[in-house]
Formats: C-alpha cells, structure tokens, sequence
C-alpha cells in the first residue's frame, strides 16, 4: 500500500476523524447566513456575517515566512503526492490551508514554526543545506526516519512529534478539498434514479401500480422536477 492509499484509508476508516477540523453551531446560536454560492475549497458554504468577518480578517494576515511555505509545499507534496488518480497536496491548496489554520488555531504557530526550523537544522547537519535546498532522496531519508513514531530514534522524537502535526493537517486539508473528495469517491447526497417497487415484489404481495401513479410518478428522466399533483384524480 502506497502513502496515499494509506492515508486515505485512515480518513475513510474514521481513524483520522478526530483530525479534521471543524466548527459547529448549537441550534439555539444559529444564525442567518450568508448568501453566497460555494467556491473553492471549503469557502463560502453558509459563514454568518460573523464568520465571513472573521475569515476575512484572518486572510489579510500574513504567519509563515516564504520559505516556511515553500518547505511546507514540499513537506506536504512528500506526503501526498500526485499520483495516477488524483493531483498532490499542493495543487489542492494545502500549504495555504495550512496558513489559515495556523492563524485561525494560534496553538499550532509555535509548533509547527520550531518544527520547521528543526528540519532544516537536521538537513544542515545531514547535508550541509536546507530541506528545500535537498535531493529528493535526501528529504525522503529524513522523512522516513520522522514518520514512524514508534521505531523513531530518541534524538529524533522532536522531528517525529512535529512531522505528525503537519501529516494531520495535510491530511485533513487534502481531503477537505475539492480535489481530496474527489479522490476519496465521496457523493454525498446525489440523488439516485427510482423507477419503482420491482415487479417480483409487487407480484409477491399481489398489488400493482395504476397507470396513472406511473404516468405521473415513475418517471425517473423528470426526477428534478417538481410534480404537479393539481389535475391528478384517484
């Protein structure tokens, strides 16, 4: 199993459940939305003007560096990757997803921000360079011996507990996007094609269809329509 595939497997199996990263609105809070149609990525799904205001101002604001972003592009290309399928990380916009979230979650600057400076100070001492300035073999060596928290060195717990941090926010960014959902083969509510009780159970129970429910319901081609009942007689 490819990296991919295992990371999609922990977000459909539930195990990455308790990563995404969400907002909910008791009943008795809600409040009128915004009417705006959906964009890109999550933006604009129903945000209260409270919301929008809030987004806005967190956009305005700059966190990382451009060379923290670019590392992080390359962290999160590292983890997923495009493949035969489905585009990378980057093309679904995780590294800005990951900028927002930072601004909008402050307890992930320190974090994330130190980890970063600990890749590169691990990539100078590895390789006399920083992690972008890297072969792609040389920033996998690192990532492999970070990935796995279990079989990780001790002097390497700091790089293993901040790769976990950003592998968790790739995750959730990748497959909360478009592109992401696309990937998982999620459909969501689509509505499906009806055309009836199937006859073998019809005749089972001895009963029928009249011509004129089928004429006037069973017509899976108008299925979007809205059914006019005004001149229907039974």
């Amino acid at each position: 199993m490819d990296r991919r595939e295992t990371i999609k497997t922990l977000v459909i199996g539930g195990v990455a459940s308790g990563l995404m990263l969400h907002g909910c609105v008791p009943a008795e809070d809600k409040k009128e939305v915004v009417g705006v149609e959906p964009k890109h990525d999550g933006e604009g799904y129903g945000r209260t003007p409270e919301e929008a205001a809030h987004d806005t101002e967190l956009k305005s604001k700059t966190f990382f560096t451009e060379h923290e972003m670019a590392t992080i592009a390359v962290l999160a290309d590292i983890i997923i990757p495009e493949d035969d399928t489905s585009g990378s990380a980057t093309e679904a916009g995780v590294p800005d997803f990951i900028e927002f979230i930072v601004k909008d979650i402050p307890q992930h600057q320190i974090p994330l921000r130190g980890g970063l400076m600990w890749l590169d100070r691990e990539s100078a001492l590895r390789y006399d360079k920083k992690f972008i300035s890297c072969s792609d073999g040389e920033r996998e060596a690192i990532v492999k011996d970070i990935a796995y928290p279990e079989e990780v060195s001790p002097e390497l717990k700091q790089g293993a507990v901040f790769f976990s941090r950003i592998r968790n926010l790739v995750a959730t960014g990748f497959y909360t996007s478009q592109l992401g959902i696309k990937d998982l083969g999620y459909v969501g509510n689509t509505p499906n094609v009806w055309d009836g009780v199937p006859q073998d159970v019809l005749d089972k129970h001895g009963m029928a269809y009249d011509e004129k429910m089928l004429k006037n319901s069973i017509q899976p081609e108008d299925r979007g329509e809205i059914m006019n009942w005004d001149n229907y007689e039974v």
